[in-house]
């Protein structure tokens, strides 16, 4: 886990710096907060910002969870945010202190994991699928497939990225299941399907944005942002969407139920709702976010990338992760405590 420190000061008089209004603690996914922005946001407001990584959602909420950790603002996926709510740890938020609260867009503005958005404001959205370096395997990369029975050119070469809830839906799709299902018959194939294909696997990392751009690594389950940065660097990358399923997700961010930088961080809520703030965020990672009128900011090549827009056949594949109940998390977990043993 690495932090880092983006601070910028504004000069009084050409000659003595001003003091910092205030600081803010962010605690985030890994290589995912645009540096840009934050410099931005830092001019404007003189708050210097801390931004601490993680690198997945369990990590995260066992952290907040443990209390003390420090940190104002937290960004857990969609499936997560009910575990946060349920468990006391962020704040309700006062809508009349963010200006820009009407600019989330209306498909995202009344969610099933946060309605009316009482608690969360939109990051970042994507999906969860495949990727593929077509120089070593030039088949069909819109299948899970890929790393739950690697064809024989990627045997020994796929990489799982290790986020439980990913990986078990892609794979209780692949088996024709539903979305946290308590089935053992389908939770039998799961773990059988998974067992077997691990020999085929060389790892289950994340970081994969880099290794797919230097072939170090040649398939593997990402996500369609990290996958566009790759295939920017190295264009045989291609994202597939696996046409037996793969999950959609969106990560929101939230006042933790312990923030000592409260002011700071209602002001840098209300900064990135603003369209070309929220545009920046999307440039540096490469998703999607939630923000209305943000995409006549984005990247001329975000518009009509194909890790961004999914391509019509492949649509109705993609399904919303829900919040599991704890028991079928419990049958996942056992899964995935033997998968990754």
């Amino acid at each position: 886990m690495k932090t880092y420190l983006i601070a910028a000061t504004a000069l009084l008089g050409g000659a003595v710096a001003a003091q910092a209004q205030g600081q803010l603690n962010l605690y985030n996914w890994g290589n995912y907060t645009s540096p840009e922005m934050i410099e931005k946001f830092t001019e404007e407001t003189g708050i210097s910002v801390t931004i601490t990584d993680y690198d997945s959602n369990t990590t995260a909420l066992a952290k907040i969870e443990a209390g003390g950790s420090g940190f104002d603002l937290v960004v857990p996926s969609a499936n997560y945010v009910p575990i946060y709510l349920d468990k006391g740890l962020l704040q309700e938020l006062d809508h009349s202190r963010l200006e820009n609260i009407g600019n989330i867009a209306d498909e995202w503005m009344d969610v099933a994991w946060d309605p009316g958005r009482k608690f969360t404001i939109p990051w970042q959205w994507g999906t969860t699928g495949v990727a593929v370096n077509t120089s070593v395997y030039d088949g069909d990369p819109n299948t899970s497939e890929i790393f739950l029975n690697p064809p024989e050119e990627l045997v020994g070469k796929v990489n799982v990225v290790p986020e439980m809830n990913d990986v078990i839906a892609l794979t209780v799709f692949n088996v024709g299941g539903e979305a946290c299902t308590e089935d053992l018959d389908v939770l039998r194939q799961v773990r059988d399907k998974l067992m077997a294909a691990k020999p085929s696997w060389i790892s289950m990392d994340y970081g994969t944005t880099d290794k797919l751009s230097s072939n170090d690594l040649v398939a593997t389950v990402n996500w369609n942002g990290s996958t566009m940065r790759a295939r920017l660097n190295n264009p045989d990358v291609v994202y597939g969407y696996p046409k037996e399923g793969y999950p959609l997700w969106m990560d929101s961010v939230g006042l933790t139920a312990d923030a000592a930088n409260v002011d700071e961080a209602y002001q840098f809520l209300d900064f990135i709702m603003e369209p070309e703030n929220a545009a920046m965020i999307s440039a540096f990672a490469r998703y999607a976010n939630g923000i209305e009128g943000a995409e006549e900011f984005m990247p001329e090549e975000m518009k009509t990338a194909p890790e961004i827009v999914v391509p019509d056949e492949f649509v109705s594949a993609g399904k919303f992760l829900p919040t599991c109940p704890p028991s079928a998390t419990e049958l996942y977990t056992a899964i995935w405590t033997e998968l990754v043993k």
